[in-house]
């Protein structure tokens, strides 16, 4: 017994040599049931109301209590694992996620299956956090942690992408509980083996965990999330049910900030926003979402009701994407050596936007050339530019902080996503709805009707049939089309807006100082003289010499992982 022991600890010990990517690997299983799980229900949501019957706000609950209440514990339980330990708060997660998924799949009400939903939002709001923190204190060296972020970054992705293919198959083969059935085996196999495998890391804060603090954050962010899905689903700005959450939220966030200011021990050193590189990627990781999360929604039923594809067909059509993703996120840490955080999240921004305008080239007609080409510019692009931001974002924030960084990072991921929807929803039903204002031959409750959604023209079409049906039919067809073709124009113009936020990130990628001799504080290494023989003593000389160019600190050089260091000094 106390040979298995001494074995576990070896391999828990953080950093160990090849066993830090054994841990890697129990993480990023981990990240990937967390991420199936926010987009495997879309697909079964047909299913769903058909067995269960639920009202539309009940179905709404369904869909958006998971990430509703994993939203708004993302930062309660990663600064709580800062105090007690990330993976005390992560193996709790674990046991919190199986037996939701079990209550999920074997709902009978739909009152049942949104409680297990929001279950499943606090065993994720425990996962998700503690897994990027973990990852921190696991892989000190940057450029480990650069690939190590590479990896798990496209983890994310894939659960994301494949998410609806693996719905799909389920439910033409099984009943729709099994999208949730499939997380309780794997989650038997990670409980033990996170137990076992996974090293226990603090933040080493000696005061207190400032629980009102976490309430108020997680209230706050609520009230946001809420305010954002309001106005997704269509409801006016200034509805009190939908301007009371906000400012709800808003006041609560404002007094969280005010009071972590004042507090010796606070949750969130509020001073890691004064960084550049810390805020900017945290804005950059939100327009990212912003601009792109609403297009997955519009991009499935582009593929389903304008192409006519079944459910599985729609998510195989996706899969490029996903492979994308995985080539961006296992090259990542190489490409961010080589061209610096600045330029990989800039030009990330750039090829994803050039992405989406060749998107814009889709009609009603299908082109599987184009829509491939589109969706593997995107996916890589999009993957570039998260993995940087995520990267510069964790490296920025103190060891002690990591999982507070993290829960920011996952929050930022959160909120974009919803905003996104909410925006991207909205500009598609202003540029569709005005097409069936004034529609010969139809009638005006027909086409009041068909102008709230595509699907709802469908049935309306069939309902009236003949030449009416046939023209409100072709006019909800065109009128589609036309609104994508906006809605991507807008998401590009997003999107190059955060290839200009990101000029505010460092230039290189600095992988932390490396002791040496002694050089001045300010003093930079001119470019080497041909024909003269290397100082050893000089930090500018011999084979660990910093670039031309660079900046050295006292007693310390500066080691830039990229090999182009023209830009200006940090």
């Amino acid at each position: 017994m106390s040979g298995a022991t001494t074995a576990a600890a070896r391999l828990r010990a953080a950093g160990g040599g090849g066993n830090r990517w054994v841990v890697l690997l129990v993480l990023c299983v981990s990240l990937l049931l967390v991420a199936l799980d926010a987009t495997v229900l879309h697909i079964a949501v047909p299913a769903v109301t058909e067995d269960l019957r639920p009202t539309g706000v009940e179905l709404l609950w369904m869909v958006d209590a998971y990430p509703l209440i994993c939203a708004a514990l993302l930062i309660l339980f990663g600064t709580l694992g800062d105090r007690v330990g990330r993976r005390r708060v992560l193996l709790l997660g674990f046991g919190i996620f199986g037996v939701a998924s079990a209550l999920a799949a074997f709902a009978t009400t739909p009152e049942v299956l949104i409680a297990a939903r929001a279950l499943l939002g606090l065993g994720g709001a425990m996962i998700m956090p503690a897994t990027l923190s973990i990852l921190r204190s696991v892989f000190p060296d940057r450029r480990e942690r650069a690939m190590a972020i590479g990896i798990w970054t496209a983890v994310a992705a894939i659960g994301a992408a494949t998410g609806p293919v693996l719905g799909g198959f389920l439910i033409e083969h099984f009943w729709w509980g099994s999208v949730f059935l499939i997380n309780i085996p794997l989650m038997m196999i990670l409980l033990p083996a996170g137990r076992w495998l996974l090293p226990e890391s603090k933040g080493g804060f000696d005061g207190p965990w400032d629980v009102l603090g976490a309430l108020m954050a997680a209230g706050g962010i609520l009230g946001i999330v809420l305010w954002v899905k309001r106005i997704g689903a269509g409801h006016q700005l200034l509805d009190p049910a939908t301007a009371l959450p906000l400012l709800a939220g808003a006041a609560l966030l404002t007094l969280f900030v005010r009071r972590q200011r004042r507090r010796r021990h606070p949750l969130i050193d509020i001073r890691m926003f004064a960084a550049p590189a810390f805020s900017t990627s945290v804005g950059c990781i939100v327009l990212a979402m912003l601009a792109l999360v609403g297009l997955q929604l519009i991009a499935v039923q582009y593929l389903q009701l304008i192409l006519g594809l079944g459910p599985l067909e729609t998510g195989l059509r996706l899969l490029p994407l996903t492979f994308a993703a995985m080539a961006a996120g296992a090259s990542g840490s190489y490409i961010l050596r080589r061209v610096g955080t600045r330029r990989m999240v800039g030009w990330g921004f750039v090829l994803t936007a050039g992405a989406v305008l060749l998107l814009t080239l889709m009609g009603q007609q299908d082109r599987p050339v184009l829509l491939t080409t589109g969706f593997v510019l995107l996916g890589f692009g999009l993957q570039t530019t998260l993995f940087a931001a995520y990267e510069s974002m964790l490296s920025e924030a103190p060891p002690e902080h990591a999982g507070g960084a993290a829960a920011i990072g996952e929050t930022s991921y959160q909120l974009g996503a919803g905003m996104g929807t909410a925006l991207l929803g909205s500009v598609m039903n202003a540029a569709y709805a005005p097409a069936f204002h004034s529609l010969a031959g139809v009638p005006q409750g027909a086409a009041s009707a068909a102008s709230h959604s595509l699907g709802e023209a469908y049935q309306v079409s069939e309902r009236l049939g003949g030449a009416a049906g046939e023209a409100l039919r072709a006019t909800a067809r065109h009128s589609f089309v036309d609104g994508l073709h906006i809605t991507l124009t807008v998401s590009a113009g997003l999107l190059l807006l955060g290839s200009l936020a990101a000029l505010k990130l460092p230039t290189i990628m600095d992988c932390g100082p490396r002791e040496r001799g002694a050089k001045a504080a300010g003093t930079v290494c001119p470019p080497p003289r041909r024909g003269e023989p290397a100082d050893p003593e000089d930090p500018c000389d011999g084979p660990l010499a910093a670039l031309p160019g660079t900046a050295l600190t006292a007693g310390r050089e500066p080691a830039p992982c990229v090999a182009d260091a023209s830009g200006p000094p940090r």
